[in-house]
């Protein structure tokens, strides 16, 4: 028998700069209302009940995600943050200041699990499963289009786990 308690875990998946429709430019004003509809998102799941967030941590949507829940855990000390890293060489090929972003949001997060010691190239979809399998919700920032982001979204239905989607453009 099968008892759950009240859901607390949610991750996410969204897109990587490459695919959304600013790139790397998050002052345009399509990315401030994303980031802004992200942040409500977020705080509704903690009014909900959820208080430990899993980010897998590539560039674009996964940072967005992690610097919204680390915002609120100003307001909200319950909340904590993973970071669910696919392999340790994960950032090497970012830019500095998106390795530093990396960094410093690894500073801030409560917990490190790396999936892997070393990249292949299932490592980032086994990342998805450890966050999906570990989770209660799903917040999904995509386009629609095929990917990771839409595979994990497909991987969290089967696995019976709540989903919001978050769309990229209103």
């Amino acid at each position: 028998m099968r008892v759950r308690g009240k859901p607390v875990s949610c991750c996410f998946t969204g897109h990587r700069p490459a695919k959304l429709p600013w790139g790397t430019d998050e002052s345009d004003e399509r990315c401030l209302r994303l980031k802004a509809r992200l942040r409500e998102v977020i705080a509704r799941a903690v009014e909900d009940g959820y208080t430990h967030f899993i980010c897998g941590m590539a560039e674009g949507c996964d940072l967005y995600c992690a610097e919204a829940v680390l915002s609120l855990r100003e307001r909200h000390s319950e909340v904590t943050l993973e970071a669910a890293i696919p392999c340790p060489t994960q950032a090497d090929g970012w830019s500095a200041a998106q390795r530093e972003r990396y960094r410093r949001i690894l500073e801030q997060c409560d917990y490190e699990t790396m999936v892997q010691e070393r990249y292949t190239r299932e490592c980032m979809q086994r990342r998805n499963r450890y966050m999906v399998d570990h989770s209660d919700l799903l917040i999904a920032l995509h386009d629609g289009l095929p990917g990771g982001t839409r595979y994990t979204i497909e991987y969290a239905l089967r696995r019976g786990v709540n989903i919001i989607d978050v769309p990229i453009e209103e």
